[in-house]
């Protein structure tokens, strides 16, 4: 069973930060991949991060967020992040993490991230 819930959003203005966090409940996070996605409105859910299994702690990136984002994971907390430098005002969207792939049809509530020019 999967159980994540995230946090961390909010209003920022453009060129600022935020950081995102992702709590993972039971043994899954120590086993997948694990995925920062994010739905602006009217759009698709697009994938933002990526990160592998722990014992590889390889990255990915949309061209969108690289070199401004970086996705970590603390395999002790359970917990997945999502640091956003220089944000700007396309990256508002609600943010969500996942594994990766997707867990079925699962989706946290996310948190809504609102960049403000």
């Amino acid at each position: 069973q999967v159980q994540l819930v995230e946090s961390g959003g909010g209003l920022v203005q453009a060129g600022g930060s935020l950081r995102l966090s992702c709590a993972a409940a039971g043994s899954i996070f120590s086993i997948y991949a694990m995925a920062w996605y994010r739905q602006a409105p009217g759009k698709q859910r697009e994938l933002v991060a990526a990160i592998s299994i722990p014992s590889d702690g390889l990255t990915n990136y949309a061209d969108s967020v690289k070199g401004r984002f970086t996705i970590s994971r603390d395999t002790a907390k359970n917990t997945l992040y999502l640091q956003m430098n220089s944000l700007k005002p396309e990256d508002t969207a609600v943010y969500y993490c996942n594994l990766l792939p997707p867990w079925g049809d699962y989706w946290g509530q996310g948190t809504q991230v609102t960049v403000s020019s």
